[in-house]
């Protein structure tokens, strides 16, 4: 029952346990973990393709992952502004990030390139499936499987060093608010979708696990549910980063926990930047703390949900 878990669970387990000390490796690292979500999401696409009455199906995808990702943005906007009216953040000076991200249109289109990606492993897909044949959509599925096994690892050896002991996580209470009321509210919004999308219980909330990590919610859904609820998947946790580059700059200062936690795990890489740019070096930690425990918490809760 629980060997899918125990699977993906083990080379992000192996990963923790490598300590890097050179700076040179951990830029590899990093380059591995950009690589490894591009070539995925290349494979996802790729496995798209092979979806019998296509235009129906991607469709019929558009229309789920707009309902998911309605139903659960609403629980997570209503959750995320009670707790900014309960914890009262004292904002430092906003500090320049260089080379960041920071305007919400280069970040803006940063994201949209991974959606250009899905489509280009989606046209390559149609394209060779003609010469393959069927094989080529089985082979793509198993291939996305080794990938996301050594992303796993890499990202679990990203999280060991990323400077922050887990006593010093642990002790942040709010990143711990924040991560909490996030997870918990996109899990009740799974739940009100689940009958909405024609969908157990469980893979509803396994659908709202990802908490922005979409090329991890999108390979794993899909491996389990099929290549068009990975879909789903995927796009619902893309837009939440898209819609998170919009409300961070406008509603930190006033509302912080809302800004810096509805990103989801998204928080401390992609859009931390933007957060440090718009609320302040002070938001840094609080950031990194809630994006570390929902990219902690979402592969072995999915795969948890999955198995019920």
């Amino acid at each position: 029952m629980f060997s899918g878990l125990l699977i993906v669970l083990l080379p992000l387990v192996l990963g923790y346990l490598v300590p890097v000390h050179n700076s040179r490796v951990m830029g590899w690292i990093n380059r591995g973990v950009n690589l490894s979500i591009y070539i995925i999401l290349m494979l996802m696409g790729m496995s798209l393709a092979g979806l019998p009455d296509l235009a129906t199906q991607l469709s019929r995808m558009g229309g789920q992952a707009l309902m998911l990702f309605t139903v659960i943005t609403l629980c997570n906007l209503a959750a995320l502004s009670w707790l900014s009216r309960r914890l009262r953040l004292d904002l430092g000076t906003p500090h320049i990030v260089r080379n960041a991200p920071t305007s919400k249109f280069a970040a803006l289109a940063g994201s949209l390139s991974l959606v250009g990606v899905v489509f280009a492993g989606l046209a390559l897909g149609l394209v060779t499936a003609n010469f393959i044949g069927e094989s080529l959509f089985v082979s793509a599925e198993h291939l996305a499987e080794w990938v996301l096994y050594l992303l796993l690892a890499l990202i679990g050896c990203q999280l060991r060093n990323s400077g922050m002991p887990l006593k010093q996580i642990l002790l942040n209470r709010y990143g711990l608010f924040i991560a909490v009321t996030l997870a918990l509210s996109s899990l009740l919004g799974g739940l009100i979708a689940a009958p909405l999308l024609d969908l157990h219980w469980n893979e509803g909330l396994a659908m709202a696990a990802g908490f922005g990590w979409y090329s991890l919610s999108g390979i794993l859904i899909g491996d389990h549910l099929g290549p068009l609820l990975g879909g789903v998947a995927f796009f619902n946790d893309l837009t939440r980063e898209l819609l998170a580059f919009v409300l961070i700059p406008l509603l930190i200062r006033r509302m912080a926990p809302l800004a810096i936690g509805y990103g989801g795990a998204t928080s401390m890489d992609f859009t931390l930047p933007v957060i440090q740019q718009h609320g302040g070096v002070s938001c840094v930690p609080i950031a990194v703390v809630s994006g570390f425990l929902l990219s902690l918490l979402s592969p072995p809760l999915i795969l948890f949900l999955l198995s019920l």
